[in-house]
């Protein structure tokens, strides 16, 4: 008679969470917390709604024009054009209204074409020229600042403003416009509703849509994807396209909050925009350009820089605190890629 052995199955060591993996995962939240924690302690008014408000305002543009950033890194590229397509929609917005003395309607769809075509036009430099996508967008920064400083002769647009005709400008900014950036709505300031409702449609699109998904393959594995049928071609197209399309929304908000058209209100976005970006990689240990990192990302610098205004900290420190900021998240995510692909 045979006796028969019944093996259990070896239960998988668990893999212990190390320090730094949980500082990767939960740092940024956890850090935020610090922040808010040590800011109320600092300054007794960091707290009140009326400043929560602010923060939230604050963040909404950062945010829009950061989504644009997150789309171009899905696809392994990066749009550093971002800041100068949001200043160039601030100015058609007031070019629109004050210039032209057009509605709602055209300062907000004039914007949005020409940022789409900005975005049209880094698609066919990198796609098609396959200029690097850092020199293609530096180079369009520069080429539509250009733009923005001969159309406007480096002045401002404003309501009432003196033409060289000796004449007054004959539009003004439209309180319908104003309040895309100024008004509330249940309480609610309007940047943050549409801030809220284009990250839960960015965020839907790239999670649970093949669509969305094919972005992620073709920046993961270029040759891969198209070998699988992916039209990646298109879809690095389609990337600078949103990303142009999210700037000139933020470009678009910016004016209708400040009021005045200014060339160079887009330009310190843009550091601030790849800062939320990258600081987004590591939120929940994400690993990868994602909505909801970036929308956490745009928070914390929010948080930052707040806090560091309510302290009267000079602007000059505060970029020096944004920079130490960025290259930490940088650190860190390529710290984890390095580990990751080490473990493979």
């Amino acid at each position: 008679m045979s006796a028969e052995y019944v093996t259990e199955p070896v239960a998988k060591p668990k893999r212990k969470i190390s320090v730094f993996d949980f500082f990767y995962k939960y740092g940024t939240v956890l850090m935020i917390f610090v922040i808010m924690i040590i800011f109320s302690i600092a300054t007794p008014n960091f707290l009140t709604g009326e400043n929560i408000s602010d923060i939230l305002r604050s963040i909404s543009i950062v945010t829009l024009i950061a989504l644009g950033v997150t789309i171009s890194l899905t696809v392994n590229g990066l749009d550093l054009s971002v800041g100068s397509t949001a200043g160039l929609a601030t100015i058609l917005s007031a070019s629109m209204l004050v210039l032209h003395r057009q509605e709602i309607a055209f300062a907000i769809i004039v914007p949005i074409i020409a940022s789409l075509l900005i975005g049209l036009v880094n698609a066919f430099l990198v796609v098609k020229v396959k200029i690097p996508d850092i020199l293609a967008t530096l180079s369009m920064m520069f080429i539509v600042q250009g733009i923005l400083l001969t159309y406007t002769k480096g002045s401002a647009i404003y309501t009432n403003m003196p033409l060289p005709s000796g004449d007054r400008a004959p539009g003004i900014f439209i309180p319908s416009f104003l309040a895309l950036g100024q008004g509330h709505l249940l309480g609610i300031p309007v940047p943050v509703i549409i801030m809220l409702l284009t990250v839960l449609l960015v965020h839907i699109v790239f999670s649970y849509t093949k669509f969305g998904r094919f972005f992620y393959v073709t920046g993961g594995n270029i040759e891969a994807a198209r070998l699988s049928g992916v039209p990646v071609n298109r879809y690095r197209m389609y990337a600078y396209m949103f990303s142009g399309l999210l700037a000139g929304i933020g470009g678009v908000v910016l004016a209708a909050r400040i009021g005045v058209g200014e060339v160079n209100a887009g330009s310190p976005f843009l550091m601030d925009a790849v800062a939320a970006t990258y600081i987004g990689f590591s939120v929940f240990g994400a690993g990868k350009p994602n909505v909801f990192g970036t929308l956490i990302g745009s928070i914390l610098i929010g948080v930052l820089l707040n806090g560091l205004t309510m302290l009267n900290v000079p602007y000059y420190m505060q970029d020096i605190i944004k920079g130490a900021v960025l290259a930490g998240a940088l650190a860190l995510t390529y710290h984890r890629s390095k580990q990751t692909s080490t473990a493979v």
